[in-house]
């Protein structure tokens, strides 16, 4: 599990923030609750690492501010089972592919991230300067989680019972690749409201990121979140649907998916740092909504992205919530297409009680 204390508002590299995981807090719980002596043995050593990384968090920036920015570069570090970042160098931008199937998949999954920003938006990398994407694989023993500390990748093996290694869905590398981009634009509190708005933009971006590798328009996506994560062991898809939140998950171990389709069904509560990977589902899935009404026979990015990329660059503020996004995203809607591009993201957004 990591750290979602919520505490700093990042607006650059260099500035404290939570460990962003693409892994809810409510699955290593239940894990822990549910799970057999091993699988609860692994999820608590998952708390205890992440407990060690941020005790390093003031080396690595030390580090990592000094990285170069220009075009596409790419590094994949190896960790070897251990929880000292970044290390040992394995692969980088031009490197021939490793016999390592986590390397290659950090690699190239991070390579289509910054090709989709650049494609579909002009993005020139994570904080639109170059910055040069680097990636941590086989992070711990059996770790079952990956994310973005604020300057990098990281990924674990995952326990081979309940999770697969964390690098094999290209989804999960863009959405936690997003909050970095999160981080340099609209740097949305991770608390409440701004907190799931801020995961749910790392699963937009990284639903797109699948389609845009896969090549698939609005309506032929899966809208799936971390599909092939989970293991034949468990009784689920992914780690969340898009299209239909609730959905996802049903196992004795992981229990059953929480998200709620609709606003009347909001969790409410402190933990998770109120709910922000709960609650995620509901702009979720006023963006499928909308991407799917918007482009019935195109690309999700074509209209829909659009529209959640200039509100995430240049609408949204640290604070803000599921109506003002939704306001900002009807606003956008006309400025950039029209009236009834407008009405088509009121009508998404009216569709989960906003």
């Amino acid at each position: 599990m990591c750290d979602h204390s919520g505490r700093g508002k990042p607006m650059d590299g260099e500035r404290h923030h939570p460990l962003q995981c693409i892994l809810p807090p409510h699955i290593l719980e239940n894990i822990i609750r549910n799970g057999s002596d091993t699988q609860r043995a692994w999820a608590l050593e998952n708390l205890h690492s992440s407990g060690q990384f941020r005790g390093q968090r003031q080396m690595q920036e030390a580090v990592w501010t000094l990285t170069p920015t220009g075009t596409k570069r790419r590094t994949v570090y190896d960790a070897a089972g251990a929880t000292t970042l970044p290390g040992k160098l394995v692969r980088s931008e031009n490197d021939p592919p490793s016999k390592d199937v986590a390397i290659n998949e950090a690699f190239d999954g991070s390579g289509a991230v910054y090709d989709f920003y650049l494609a579909k938006f002009k993005r020139n990398s994570v904080d639109d300067k170059g910055m040069r994407l680097d990636s941590t694989v086989h992070y711990d023993h059996k770790y079952d989680n990956a994310f973005w500390n604020g300057q990098q990748m990281v990924y674990g093996d995952g326990d081979g019972s309940l999770f697969n290694r964390f690098t094999i869905s290209v989804d999960v590398i863009g959405h936690e690749l997003t909050h970095g981009v999160t981080q340099y634009e609209a740097s949305l509190s991770y608390q409440g409201e701004s907190g799931a708005l801020n995961e749910s933009m790392s699963d937009v971006f990284g639903s797109m990121v699948k389609q845009f590798v896969n090549k698939q328009k609005a309506t032929k996506a899966d809208w799936l979140i971390g599909q092939g994560l989970l293991t034949k062991k468990v009784h689920g898809v992914a780690l969340r649907s898009m299209s239909a939140p609730g959905t996802a998950y049903d196992d004795p171990v992981l229990g059953k998916d929480p998200q709620p389709d609709n606003m009347k069904k909001y969790v409410k509560g402190t933990q998770d740092n109120g709910g922000v990977h709960i609650n995620s589902s509901i702009p979720n899935r006023a963006f499928y909504l909308a991407a799917t009404t918007l482009s019935p026979t195109g690309y999700s990015w074509d209209k829909a992205g659009a529209i959640w990329y200039e509100v995430l660059c240049n609408r949204l503020r640290p604070n803000s919530g599921f109506a003002d996004c939704r306001d900002l995203t009807i606003q956008v809607a006309k400025d950039l297409y029209g009236a009834a591009e407008q009405k088509l993201v009121r009508k998404a957004w009216k569709m989960v009680g906003l």
